[in-house]
This record gives C-alpha cells, structure tokens and sequence, in this order.
C-alpha cells in the first residue's frame, strides 16, 4: 500500500461519525449493511450518513454494492489490513515479534501457548 492510501484511510477515518460507521461496519463483517440501518442505528440523517459513507468509499475503506432498491456498504477488510500493515511493517526493527500483530492475532497466538504450556 502507498503512502498516499493509508493518509486516504486515516483522514477519512479521523472523524467521530466516520469512525462510528467504519466500527459498525467492521462489527458486521463482509455481509455489510443497507444505509438506511446505518442510519438508524447511528441516528444520523440520511444525506448526513451519505457524505461520510462517499468518505470512506473514497479512501477505499468500505465497499458498496446495489441489492435490488438498496445500497448495500461493507468493509473492505484486505484494505483495512493493508493499512494495518503499512503502519506495523518496520514494527521492532524487522524482528520476527508478536508484538505488532493485530489484537485478533495475539490473542490466537496467547491462546496456543497457553495451550501447549498446559499440555506440557
């Protein structure tokens, strides 16, 4: 990912409703929601909602996709994880370390050790 990407994605990411929408959408995975639950779920009204979904729509943070009258918004995971990526790639120097893994990462990778300490 280029520099000028992730600046996209944390520019568009660097406003409270923006912020809110993303977590919503991360929370519901690659299934998405319609704009209207955004809506509603948020308490943001409708042409509100529109300019911060086209935010992150343009910072290809989010996708979406049209189902049958409704518009349909998801998180592109592979470039929020690109994103992750490019601010963790010089992480400790280079060093092959846990420390830098994403939190889903790390807590797979506690749960193992603990796991093979217990079977030992």
């Amino acid at each position: 990912m280029e520099a000028k990407q992730v600046i996209a994605a944390l520019g568009a990411l660097a406003h409270e409703t923006r912020l809110a929408v993303f977590r919503l959408l991360v929370e519901r995975g690659p299934d998405g929601l319609p704009a209207g639950a955004i809506s509603e779920r948020l308490g943001l009204p409708p042409s509100s909602l529109t300019f911060h979904l086209q935010q992150l729509t343009h910072a290809g943070l989010i996708t979406q996709r049209r189902m049958s009258r409704q518009l349909i918004y998801a998180t592109d995971f592979a470039a929020m994880n690109a994103v992750m990526g490019y601010l963790t790639e010089n992480c400790c120097g280079g060093a092959d370390n846990t420390c830098c893994a994403p939190l889903v990462d790390r807590k797979a990778a506690a749960k193992a050790r603990a796991s093979e300490s217990v079977a030992s």
